[in-house]
């Protein structure tokens, strides 16, 4: 979400979205608040801090480390405070293994984590701890929420396909074993114990690994999805596995302009198309359209950082809008074609 204001964010996000509310990422707000830095507070036993050029593995714990730790208590306590009485499913993010390990750099040099098999798995499994703390204390603070975990992998496609330079930008790692990329993947998924998603706004995202792993759902760009992909999906789909389906853009297209979220007449017929859009996506992949109101969810395509927050709540109002009609429009449509 774009701003600096926990307390903000965290009530659009329950007005907008009262029947599954997540909590906010705010990276705005510098080091500590972003993706990385947010998911390394949670580690255990392995210390980071902030360089020049990102965050970096650290020999001691130190004040960057103790920033991001006071940042996510904080969001806690707005969280608890904004979501009293509530009961429901509630989201919470975290960044995934393999993203965590490209953007974590080891220390005394310029490479990544990923680049050392061993300090992968230690981190793998650090993260794993520290995850399933992370949301006992969120179940703490809301005993009524059903947790569901985003785990943000926006980094697994490039990792699988061998395309993450070297600390030099000459070259390339070699690409991760299918294998280690879901034995990995699954060890985290399994340390939440947690209904879980996996999310990739990426082009050639692993789907077949992400499914093998163990989560039980997808979430992904549907612009970005490739015609070859989405066999992926639809074995994902048939094996139960919800579909999280970024249709809903967090900014204004070009020919809108960019002043601000569209009026209420303009907002009712964006939530129809996004609804409309995931309806041709059901029909593609040969699903029967009655699974498609309890399978899908209809989400931003991407993040809403870079959005004005008028454009960020619009946006929220789109998925909740377009959600409702989904069970309508199919009723609607029948069997047309897509």
């Amino acid at each position: 979400m774009p701003g600096a204001s926990p307390a903000e964010a965290m009530r659009v996000v329950a007005g907008e979205l009262p029947d599954f509310p997540y909590l906010p990422e705010l990276p705005d707000r510098g080091p500590g608040a972003d993706l990385t830095g947010r998911t390394a507070a949670l580690l255990v036993e392995i210390p980071v801090e902030v360089t020049p050029r990102g965050w970096r593995l650290a020999e001691r714990p130190g004040r960057d480390l103790a920033r991001a730790r006071t940042m996510l208590s904080s969001d806690l306590d707005v969280m608890e405070e904004v979501l009293d009485g509530y009961r429901g499913p509630l989201k919470v993010q975290l960044c995934g293994p393999w993203t965590l390990a490209t953007t974590l750099e080891l220390p005394r040099t310029l490479n990544v984590a990923i680049a050392d098999p061993g300090a992968v798995a230690d981190l793998t499994a650090s993260l794993a701890e520290g995850a399933a703390a992370h949301l006992a204390e969120v179940a703490k603070r809301v005993p009524g929420a059903q947790l569901v975990v985003q785990i943000d992998e926006p980094a697994l496609a490039p990792v699988a396909g061998g395309e993450v330079p070297t600390a030099s930008g000459l070259s390339r790692l070699r690409a991760v074993e299918a294998e280690v990329l879901r034995e990995r993947l699954a060890q985290v998924i399994a340390g939440t114990g947690k209904y879980t998603v996996v999310h990739s706004c990426s082009t050639a995202v692993p789907f077949g690994i992400i499914r093998a792993a163990g989560a039980d759902g997808l979430s992904f760009d549907l612009s970005q999805l490739r015609r070859g992909e989405e066999d992926g999906v639809a074995e994902a789909a048939e094996a139960g596995l919800g579909l999280l389906t970024g249709v809903v853009p967090a900014l204004p297209a070009p020919e809108a302009g960019t002043a601000g979220p569209a009026g209420p007449g303009d907002g009712s017929a964006e939530a129809r198309q996004a609804a409309e859009r995931v309806i041709r996506l059901w029909r593609r992949l040969g699903l029967p359209l009655d699974t498609c109101p309890d399978q899908a969810v209809i989400t931003p395509a991407c993040g809403l950082a870079g959005a004005s927050p008028g454009q960020a709540r619009a946006a929220l109002t789109r998925c909740r809008e377009a959600g409702s009609m989904l069970a309508e429009l199919i009723e609607e449509t029948g069997d047309e074609p897509s």
